[in-house]
């Protein structure tokens, strides 16, 4: 009964699969926080209760009306490419029959005259069989309204997306399960989660992790429920190890996303240390190994070396960096390359490019959390270019230790480069640009050198927060205040400000003359006597540095 995809070419589907225009729209954040309250003020063992409340209450407006039934394309089609073929979207008129237990709820439907599909050449004969193995049935909430009809359907459309809305982002399956004195207040924490993510005050890439996180907590725990389900008898010992391991693993993302939902945890970022891997030291024998990365070595790459140089060579970047000891040289020849391990930077190592930066291109791996990851003592990266593709946490990101970077070109798509309290950085002779939020990201207590650098046409994230809105070329994060010495870079055509210093909503810097204007910027002869003092307590210092053309201005103090 299965059709051919293959030469299916997916159009728009019929009609509008969202609430009709003159309807409040329920993607606002306002209106969510009000509709999800209005259905659930309720504790979560009562949440599918109350949601079949709130949700019969609207049937009864209106038991006949026409939908688009977006349909899992696996009832059609043996083989589908699901980003070509995401669903199959049938016009349907729909009859509602409600019934108490909303697992339960599901409406009668048919094919609606003329017929219409978001696929092309599906056959009618192929939809009315498999609409007949379904008993003319279908889940509710795989329906959505089209527009066009009357204000009682437009309260029907607007009902469904609640729902959907809050069992796709709000409802997690251990709400049941565990005692929340106040479940309202809970849910009111995951919209402003969800909130940050829709408005960029929490940037795409690192969206992405948490998105990725919980589908990744969804699918391991029906994984769980379907291996118990196999089991037929007592399990063995083999079995109940396997059930227990994947326990472990939903209760671990648990956990992780908690710590998301919990404002008081997330509000300084979502950096937390991701290296585990152990130092490895120096090797027994006490020689150091200079690693030659091309796809062919040749004499003329190496005559420049001393003759006792031990050498080894290696077509894969990621290779060479997984047999590298405290000491040990990278260098790396023209070409293009991919390398996980540079998230695991736990040696003293040297990673340089020989000829022009631009030929030595490293890019990151989109499915990974992180690019370039160091927590080692002194770790050199030297003529290289980093293009950040997908990845998470910044292209660059300082847990511990030192790092310095010279003379590379960092192409940033999600967050710049991040030092984390405690750790310091280097960059000297250095080009960044395209981050989503500051070009240099500095947490309390870090330190960073930045000298003959130019940072330029960051802060891309159109956002309405207006204290994102300011980071530009380097932000400050104080209390305990970082420390920072600029001297000859370029800051320019960043979307904030040049430099921004973030300190927190008390008044933190004391000046004898005058308390300190909230959000003071650079200008007046007052303002530069004021932030003039402020950089001597922050031990700030500026030298020779062009900052101009940033959309907000020069310098700011911040009041988070």
């Amino acid at each position: 009964m299965e059709s051919d995809p293959t030469t299916s070419e997916p159009e728009a589907a019929v009609g509008s699969v969202s609430p009709p225009a003159e309807q409040a729209d329920p993607t606002t954040p306002g209106n969510l926080a009000a509709a999800v309250a209005k259905g659930l003020a309720s504790p979560a063992e009562d949440a599918d209760e109350a949601m079949s409340k709130y949700l019969s209450e609207k049937l009864k407006l209106k038991d006949k009306w026409l939908g688009v039934w977006k349909s899992n394309p696996e009832l059609f089609f043996e083989k589908y490419e699901e980003a070509s073929i995401p669903f199959v979207g049938i016009l349907v008129e729909v009859t509602c029959k409600p019934r108490q237990n909303f697992s339960c709820f599901k409406v009668t439907v048919s094919v609606a005259e003329p017929f219409s599909s978001n696929i092309a050449n599906i056959p009618r004969d192929l939809v009315d069989e498999v609409l007949e193995e379904l008993e003319y049935s279908a889940p509710l909430l795989e329906v959505y309204p089209v527009e066009g009809q009357d204000a009682d359907v437009c309260d029907i459309a607007l009902a469904l997306e609640v729902v959907r809305f809050f069992y796709d982002f709000l409802w997690r399956d251990w709400d049941d399960e565990e005692i929340c004195e106040n479940y309202t207040a809970l849910i009111e924490e995951r919209i402003n989660l969800w909130c940050d993510i829709q408005d960029g005050t929490i940037p795409g890439p690192i969206a992405q992790r948490f998105k990725k996180t919980l589908e990744k907590y969804k699918n391991k725990r029906v994984e769980l429920i379907e291996y118990q389900s196999n089991i037929k008898e007592d399990p063995s010992a083999a079995e109940a190890v396997e059930c227990w391991k994947k326990y472990y693993e939903i209760v671990m993302l648990c956990g992780l996303l908690k710590m998301w939902e919990d404002l008081r945890l997330r509000v300084h970022g979502p950096f937390f240390p991701r290296i585990l891997r152990r130092r490895k030291g120096k090797r027994d024998f006490g020689k150091t190994i200079t690693h030659i990365v091309a796809k062919v070595m040749t004499t003329d790459m190496v005559k420049n070396l001393s003759s006792d140089t031990l050498l080894q060579q290696h077509d894969d970047l990621n290779l060479a960096l997984d047999n590298c000891y405290s000491g040990d040289i990278v260098v790396i020849f023209p070409g293009e390359y991919q390398a996980a391990n540079l998230a695991l930077l736990t040696d003293d190592i040297t990673i340089q490019g020989v000829g022009k930066r631009e030929e030595i291109m490293i890019t990151s791996e989109p499915s990974h959390d992180s690019f370039v990851v160091s927590k080692a003592d002194n770790v050199k990266l030297m003529q290289l270019s980093l293009i950040q593709q997908g990845t998470v946490d910044g292209i660059v990101v300082v847990e511990s230790g030192h790092l310095t970077l010279e003379n590379c070109l960092l192409k940033c798509e999600g967050t710049g480069v991040c030092v984390l309290t405690g750790a310091s950085l280097t960059i000297t002779d250095s080009e960044i640009t395209g981050a989503q939020g500051a070009g240099v990201e500095l947490y309390p207590g870090s330190i960073a050198i930045l000298e003959g650098n130019e940072i330029h046409h960051c802060n891309t994230l159109r956002t309405s927060d207006s204290s994102k809105s300011t980071l530009g070329g380097v932000n400050m994060k104080v209390l305990p205040a970082p420390k920072l010495k600029m001297t000859n870079n370029h800051i320019y055509n960043n979307n904030g400000y040049g430099v921004s210093i973030l300190q927190p909503s008390e008044q933190f810097f004391i000046v004898a003359e005058a308390a300190l204007n909230k959000g003071a910027a650079s200008g007046d002869k007052k303002d530069d006597k004021m932030l003039s003092k402020v950089m001597q307590t922050l031990n700030v210092e500026m030298n020779n540095n062009r900052i101009e053309a940033n959309l907000k201005g020069d310098i700011r103090i911040v009041t988070g």
